[in-house]
C-alpha cells in the first residue's frame, strides 16, 4: 500500500478534502441560487407529502427533500441540501472501498475521477432519484469490499441494509443484487457465504427495507411497477438509440476518464478470468445493469442519467489503470490530469452559468434552459390571477404544474387536471373550489384549452407569456380564464 507521504498532494487525503470541499462549496452555491428543473419541482411536492412510495419511483428522494424542507423551509436549497451532502458520503465510501481493495493511490485517483465526471460534477446538485441510488449503490459496494477483505460475515447485515435503502431509491438497484449473486457464484472464496446465516439475514433485511414499496404497489394495483418495468424491451429492435446511449455515457463520464475506465476494465478482466475477488466484485456488480442498459438501447432511448449508479465503479476502473505497474504513468498521468482539469473547468463554468447566465444565444439547446425565466413568469401569472380574481390554477403537464406550484406556493392552489395518479399522496381538491373563476396555464405547444370547454362555460385566452433568458425567447406559455363550472373538471383518480 502506498504511504501517504509518497503520494502527490492532490492524491493525499488532505488534497482530496480540499478539492472535493471546493467543488462541494460550488455545488452549495448553485443549489441555493439556481431555479429548480421540472423534475426537481415535481419531487418537491413529494417532499411536502411524504409517502411509502410514489407513482414514478420509490420514496427515498421524497424523504430526502422532506428532511431538507424541515430544516430550510420550502426553498430550492431545501430540495437539494441532502443531495449535495450525499456527494460527500459517496466520495468517502469510494475512497474507503478503493483503499482496502487496492491502495491509497488508487483511492485518490478514483475520488478525483468521480467528482470530475460531468454527470456528478455538474448534475450532483439535482434532486432526482439518481442521487440516492448512486450513494446507496456505492455504500453497498463499500460494505461488500469490507466483507471481502475482512471475511467477517456480519458485514452481510450492513450489505442488506444499504441495498435495501438503495431499493427505496430506485428500482435499478435490483441489478446490483443480481451482480452480488454472480460474484457469490463466480469467486471460489466467496462461495463460503452461502452457508452463513448472515447472508440470508442481510437479504431479509433488504427485503424488509423494500417492503413499504411493495405494500404501496399492492394497494395501488402495482402501478409503479407497471410504469417502470413496462419499459424493458418496449419497442422493436433498432440501432437508432445505441450510439446515442454510448455517446452520452462517454460524454457524461468525461471522455478522457472514459478512456482510462475502459483500459482499467481491460486490466481487471484479466484478474476476473483468474476469479480474483476484487476485480470480480467490481466487474460483476457492474455487468447486469450495463447489459440491461445496452439491451434497452436496442429497443428504446436510454435517458442519459440512467447509468449514474455505475459511475463510482467506472471511476475505480480508471484509477486501477492509473496505478497499474504495466503502463507508462508519465503519458497517462497527463491524460488523467487533463481529464480532471476539464471536468473541474466545465463544472465551474456550468454551475456559475446556472445562476448567472453567460449567454442566452443557445436558447433551448442550453442544458440549463429549464432553469430560466420562471420568476418573471410567476410574477405575471400572479398579477393575472389578481386581476381576474382567480381562486386556482389548472395545468395539464406535470412539469409545468410543478414549476407553477412552486411559484404560487402559499398564494393559489395549482392542480394538474390530467394524470391524477401522480398526486395520490395529496388530498383531493375541494370540488366547490371550481365554482369560482380560475386560470388555465399551459405551454403553447401543448395547448389543450378545448378540452376544458366541456367543464366550463368560459374558456377565454388572457395572455401569451414568453419565458426568456437574457432577452432570448425559450418558450411561449398561454394563460386562460376559466369560469362557469358545468361538469367535473377531472375524473376521480384511481385508487
Amino acid at each position: 500500500m502506498a504511504k501517504t507521504e509518497d503520494l502527490p498532494y492532490f492524491l493525499r487525503p488532505s488534497g482530496l478534502v480540499l478539492i472535493v470541499g471546493l467543488l462541494t462549496a460550488l455545488k452549495i452555491f448553485a443549489a441555493a441560487n439556481a431555479h429548480l428543473v421540472e423534475d426537481e419541482a415535481y419531487y418537491r411536492i413529494w417532499g411536502l407529502f411524504p409517502a411509502l412510495s410514489y407513482y414514478d419511483h420509490p420514496p427515498m428522494i421524497g424523504w430526502w427533500i422532506s428532511a431538507g424542507q424541515a430544516v430550510f423551509g420550502d426553498t430550492v436549497l431545501a430540495v437539494r441540501a441532502v443531495v449535495v451532502f450525499s456527494g460527500l458520503i459517496g466520495s468517502l465510501a469510494l475512497w474507503r472501498s478503493a483503499t482496502i481493495l487496492f491502495d491509497r493511490r488508487t483511492a485518490g485517483w478514483a475520488v478525483l475521477f468521480l467528482n470530475t465526471s460531468l454527470l456528478i460534477g455538474i448534475g450532483g446538485i439535482l434532486a432526482t432519484p439518481d442521487a440516492p441510488s448512486v450513494v446507496f449503490w456505492g455504500l453497498t459496494f463499500w460494505t461488500l469490499a469490507e466483507l471481502s477483505v475482512s471475511r467477517n460475515p456480519n458485514w452481510w447485515l450492513l450489505v442488506g441494509l444499504m441495498a435495501g435503502f438503495g431499493l427505496l431509491s430506485k428500482y435499478s438497484l435490483l441489478f446490483l443484487g443480481a451482480g452480488i449473486v454472480l460474484w457469490l457464484i463466480w469467486v471460489p472464496e466467496a462461495r463460503r457465504w452461502w452457508s452463513t446465516w448472515q447472508l440470508w439475514a442481510g437479504g431479509a433485511l433488504a427485503f424488509l427495507c423494500f417492503s413499504p414499496v411493495l405494500y404501496w404497489n399492492h394497494v395501488h394495483e402495482w402501478v409503479s411497477f407497471y410504469k417502470q418495468f413496462g419499459r424493458a424491451g418496449s419497442g422493436g429492435f433498432t440501432t437508432k438509440y445505441v450510439f446515442e446511449y454510448l455517446g452520452a455515457l462517454v460524454g457524461l463520464l468525461n471522455p478522457l476518464i472514459a478512456i482510462l475506465a475502459a483500459a482499467g476494465a481491460g486490466l481487471l478482466f484479466k484478474a476476473f478470468r483468474a476469479r480474483e475477488s476484487a476485480a470480480s466484485l467490481i466487474l460483476l456488480t457492474t455487468l447486469p445493469f450495463m447489459l440491461y442498459l445496452t439491451y434497452h438501447s436496442l429497443h428504446a432511448r436510454v435517458q442519459a442519467n440512467w447509468p449514474a449508479p455505475l459511475f463510482p465503479a467506472f471511476a475505480m476502473m480508471a484509477a486501477v489503470f492509473m496505478t497499474s505497474p504495466r503502463i507508462d504513468h508519465l503519458i497517462w498521468r497527463k491524460v488523467a490530469v487533463a481529464g480532471i482539469a476539464i471536468g473541474i473547468f466545465v463544472a465551474v463554468l456550468v454551475q456559475i452559468h446556472a445562476v448567472y447566465p453567460v449567454t442566452g444565444q443557445l436558447a433551448r439547446k442550453d442544458p440549463t434552459f429549464q432553469l430560466r425565466g420562471w420568476d418573471e413568469i410567476g410574477a405575471a401569472v400572479e398579477q393575472l390571477a389578481e386581476d381576474e380574481n382567480a381562486s386556482y390554477i389548472l395545468t395539464m403537464s406535470y412539469g409545468l404544474n410543478a414549476q407553477t406550484d412552486f411559484l404560487m406556493k402559499d398564494k393559489l392552489p395549482v392542480i394538474q387536471v390530467t394524470e391524477r395518479i401522480r398526486y395520490i399522496m395529496t388530498p383531493d381538491p375541494d370540488e366547490t373550489l371550481f365554482v369560482q373563476p380560475g386560470l388555465y396555464f399551459t405551454e403553447k405547444r401543448r395547448d389543450k384549452a378545448g378540452d376544458l370547454q366541456r367543464s366550463f362555460e368560459t374558456v377565454e385566452e388572457l395572455a401569451v407569456l414568453v419565458r426568456k433568458v437574457k432577452g432570448v425567447p425559450l418558450e411561449e406559455l398561454v394563460v386562460y380564464k376559466v369560469d362557469g363550472l358545468k361538469a367535473p373538471v377531472f375524473e376521480p383518480r384511481e385508487k
